[in-house]
């Protein structure tokens, strides 16, 4: 795959201030994405509420909370269309409440569906090749299973949740498929079979295994798939050394976005930061995903023109000797194919 030279033509957050305005009245028209997204993530910053995430493979007004174990639920005023620019809601509090600020991240897919039938299940899928993403859904089977991705590339980083049943969001890192997590604790790494099977990732499918967080028998489920791509995304680990001065990380890009957790303990919640949010370092505007907290300020990391380097030294961060797991998306590329080096921070 090429080096992608304009990153925010495949990632794009936006900050915007609910209305709390009805679909009927005109709703929430929020632009400024600059594509038509296919994955969108919306947070209150400042109230405590449930993050949401919408997709078009799901359907307009579907939301799944990453911070809960929840069905799908759906709701004629939460987001009701994916524009050209950006998207439109409605009065939906957790992503429209009057006066409150918010963030969306956004990501573009395919803009269309295909069957995939590379898997022994046949998926439906939004994929975009050039930027390593899609969107893969497909009815579980409960037991050992492949599904399709259409990416053409290993996926690095999997999220996947039930959308019929109570169940955790479980999520597949580079670490590999015989470990699972998940995104709606702060449960460390452990060792399953279930969730993966056991098996890594190829570059048509990914695997799936008996627990019902991923593949239970008769239930709809959705999954989010990440490949690397050079200059635009990457997904690894890093080791902690408790100290101010932290680990280095080096991505080869600006981030714009990045998720981090601590891998080899339990007890330690979700970083998600942006440089939307925090234009300066240090980058201290923290968001939670296996929660429903507003957003806090405390120092995290820092971001760098080719990477991003650890500023703290609490359990979340930086403790010395502990693992954690990263994915970064980019706000430019180190050095373009154009030859013109991102700028420092």
């Amino acid at each position: 795959m090429a080096q992608i030279n304009k990153p925010n033509q495949y990632f794009n957050t936006v900050l915007y201030t609910g209305n709390g305005t009805a679909i009927g009245s005109g709703g929430n028209a929020i632009t400024g994405v600059g594509f038509q997204p296919d994955w969108v993530w919306i947070k209150s910053r400042t109230q405590v509420e449930e993050h949401e995430v919408f997709d078009p493979i799901r359907g307009v007004t579907k939301y799944i909370r990453p911070s809960t174990t929840q069905a799908e639920v759906t709701d004629s005023e939460s987001l009701t269309a994916f524009d050209a620019d950006g998207f439109t809601v409605g009065n939906h509090g957790q992503i429209n409440a009057n006066s409150q600020s918010f963030v969306s991240w956004n990501w573009l897919a395919s803009n269309t569906t295909a069957s995939n039938t590379d898997g022994s299940i046949t998926s439906t899928v939004s994929a975009n090749t050039t930027s390593g993403f899609s969107i893969v859904s497909w009815t579980g089977s409960g037991a050992n299973a492949t599904i399709g991705h259409g990416l053409g590339v290993a996926p690095k980083f999997l999220i996947v949740k039930n959308r019929s049943s109570v169940t955790s969001w479980g999520v597949q890192t580079s670490t590999g498929a015989g470990f699972e997590m998940n995104l709606n604790n702060q449960e460390g790494q452990t060792a399953t079979s279930v969730y993966w099977n056991s098996t890594d990732p190829t570059s048509s499918v990914f695997s799936v295994g008996t627990n019902a967080a991923t593949n239970n028998s008769g239930d709809n489920m959705i999954a989010y798939c990440f490949a690397p791509i050079k200059g635009f995304s990457k997904m690894g680990t890093y080791t902690g050394n408790g100290n101010a001065d932290g680990t280095f990380v080096y991505t080869g890009f600006k981030p714009a976005w990045i998720l981090t957790k601590k891998s080899s303990g339990s007890g330690d919640s979700w970083n998600l930061l942006d440089a939307t949010r925090n234009p300066n370092n240090a980058v201290d505007k923290r968001l939670t995903p296996d929660t429903a907290d507003a957003e806090a300020t405390t120092t995290q990391y820092d971001i760098l023109s080719n990477g991003f380097k650890a500023r703290a030294t609490t359990g979340s961060v930086n403790t010395s000797g502990a693992t954690y797991i990263y994915m970064a998306f980019a706000e430019n590329p180190l050095v373009g194919t154009n030859n013109i080096p991102a700028t420092a921070r």
